[in-house]
């Protein structure tokens, strides 16, 4: 009998590594950093009580506020790069915890300064920044400002509240440390009674492999482990849940939905608009869970033979192919934009592809500006792998173009459009590989990784997100959450969604929301619909050739915080207060159907 074990973090070579070393040279130099953190605290302090005396004390904190968060944000992005690929790693947890305390103290350092500016007043904040050049690109930071107005409680309580944000992390940290460090995950076994080492880092590769059994094996193996512990998941996340709703009501919201939306200035409609399209096109997917069990050839089509190979051909992609296509696929926006990227992959080591025990699930971009835009993942040389590769460096180019161009006012952007530019390298990547890669084998792989892309941002999260509202109803009524309620509630969606089409176990699909660490972040998961819809619609007009769509888009992906998300996305020509967005994606999953169903035939 054989076996297949995932090696340690030290037996990985550094060039499958991403460069966190770039970002301090070593523990002793981040540690000194830390220290120089500390003092500037107290430095920030100083300002309190003093912003009104005019322009040039206002500047001077915004500066000393600024610097202090990028050295933070430099100290949180060292730590977690150590801590992300071995999660039991106990110095790197700790400094981890540092980091994260520093983050808090900073908030906490700097929260006078917002009643204070608003204290100042509109009318002597615009004459400031019409008369001073230096202010004049805060301009769109007060307007932020004066919409939090009515949001904003007095400067001692938003000290308070800054310093909240640690132990009120502390769920998601529980979860975590549970679910990537601590969860006994049984070995899966396949067919021929090998075993597979089942880990956060392999779970998406052996439940897209041809051996059924060995999808099966998986799958209820990953499932089972997190029902195990399900009491302590399901405490962890109502800790989350009763944080969102405590915090939107300490700060006078409605809602802890119109506390998520409310900041970026987007309407709740957005919201509810996409779950009634959402729930109004159903039968698309419906009509594919139909077409993949009588394409596997099976009576009844179960939750393990989502990602089931529908073709004997399944392509090998290695890494550095995929890097090639990635980057062929993306050369409509230009050899600036291709150029970034590739020596991202290829020299700067942006990139952390080879899996590890301990390593973090799934994938992830992170940085700030001043360090590279690292990107996390376990790469399992097949289109999946390749596809996931394309969606991160959509996040990393996207953090890229506004480092390059927004000062650090505006080097953020919002969680609102940060799924557009991930799902838009996708299609335009995809695209390339219909056009060029002609068999008909790859064009059914390549359907599948398409239709696999979509179940996740465009079935599960648009799931998970009516499942995250219930729950947050339900504690704003003041009803108790508990493991099993929570498992209930979330398989009856999963029953909607699959139609009788799908046969599930209740339990193993109900415990799907442990399985997320995004419902940690009030109302994030809708996003990732929402960003897929947008992404469609921007890449049709690239692809077609359309005037002008390249610079409004490059114009989209530079333009930071400097705009809200909604006018950002206008801009680039789509409008996500309508419908018609989200029904051209429908659209799209509509059409990969239709294809998917001509090839199979």
């Amino acid at each position: 009998m054989k076996s297949s074990v995932l090696p340690a973090r030290a037996e990985i070579p550094s060039d499958q590594t991403w460069d966190t070393l770039s970002v301090f040279p070593n523990d002793a130099a981040w540690s000194a950093a830390c220290e120089e953190l500390e003092g500037r605290l107290a430095g920030l302090s100083a300002h309190a009580g003093r912003l009104a005396e005019g322009p040039d004390r206002l500047l001077a904190y915004l500066r000393d506020a600024e610097a202090a968060e990028r050295l933070a944000g430099h100290i949180y992005v060292y730590a977690g790069g150590f801590r992300a690929v071995d999660t039991g790693d106990q110095q790197a947890q700790a400094r981890s915890s540092r980091a994260g305390s520093l983050w808090n103290r900073l908030a906490a350092a700097t929260a006078f300064a917002a009643p204070e500016m608003l204290a100042v007043g509109d009318a002597q904040l615009s004459a400031w920044t019409a008369e001073h050049a230096e202010l004049a690109p805060y301009a769109h930071a007060f307007e932020r400002l004066r919409d939090r107005a009515a949001h904003l409680r007095s400067g001692a309580v938003e000290a308070v509240l800054a310093q909240m944000n640690d132990p009120l992390g502390t769920a998601l940290g529980t979860a975590s440390i549970l679910t990537n460090a601590e969860l006994p995950f049984p070995p899966a076994i396949d067919a021929s009674a090998a075993t597979h080492e089942l880990a956060q880092g392999s779970i998406d590769d052996l439940v897209t492999r041809a051996d059924r059994t060995l999808r099966q094996s998986a799958w209820e193996g990953y499932a089972d482990a997190h029902l195990g512990f399900k009491r302590s998941l399901a405490s962890c996340l109502t800790g989350a849940i009763k944080r969102d709703v405590t915090l939107a009501r300490v700060r006078g919201y409605g809602s802890a939905l119109e506390a998520a939306l409310g900041p970026e200035r987007i309407p709740t409609s957005v919201f509810h608009n996409l779950i009634g399209v959402f729930e109004a096109n159903l039968p698309t997917w419906h009509r594919y869970w139909r077409l993949r069990r009588k394409a596997l050839g099976l009576e009844r089509l179960r939750p393990w033979d989502l990602k089931a190979p529908l073709t004997a051909d399944k392509p090998v992609v290695p890494w550095r192919q995929a890097i090639d296509w990635i980057c062929e696929g993306m050369a409509p926006l230009g050899e600036a934009y291709v150029g970034a990227m590739r020596r991202g992959l290829l020299e700067e080591r942006w990139v952390d592809w080879r899996p590890n025990r301990g390593k973090t699930a799934g994938a992830f971009s992170s940085g700030v500006q001043g360090t590279h835009p690292f990107i996390l993942m376990s790469y399992s040389d097949d289109l999946f792998s390749l596809s996931t590769l394309a969606h991160e460096l959509g996040h990393s180019m996207h953090s890229y173009l506004t480092w390059q161009t927004q000062p650090p006012a505006y080097a953020g952007y919002s969680l609102f459009v940060a799924e557009v530019a991930s799902n838009f390298n996708q299609a335009l990547t995809r695209a390339y590989l219909f056009d060029t890669q002609t068999d008909p084998s790859f064009q059914i792989a390549l359907i599948e990784e398409a239709l696999s892309n979509f179940h996740r941002y465009f079935f599960i999260m648009p799931t998970l997100a009516r499942f995250e509202l219930d729950m947050h109803q339900r504690v704003e009524r003041g009803e108790p959450l508990t493991a099993d309620g929570m498992i209930a509630r979330l398989a009856e969606l999963y029953a909607e969604g699959y139609g009788g089409e799908v046969d599930f176990d209740h339990d193993r699909v109900g415990i799907t929301w442990a399985q997320f660490g995004h419902l940690y972040a009030n109302f994030y998961v809708y996003q990732y619909a929402t960003g897929i819809s947008a992404a469609q619609a921007l890449a049709e007009p690239i692809l077609a050739g359309a005037p002008g769509a390249v610079d409004r888009y490059l114009g989209f992906l530079s333009a930071g915080s400097s705009v809200y998300g909604l006018d950002a996305l206008r801009s680039a020509g789509v409008d996500m207060t309508r419908p018609e967005p989200v029904e051209t994606a429908f659209a799209s999953l509509g059409a990969l159907v239709d294809r998917l169903e001509s090839l199979l035939s």
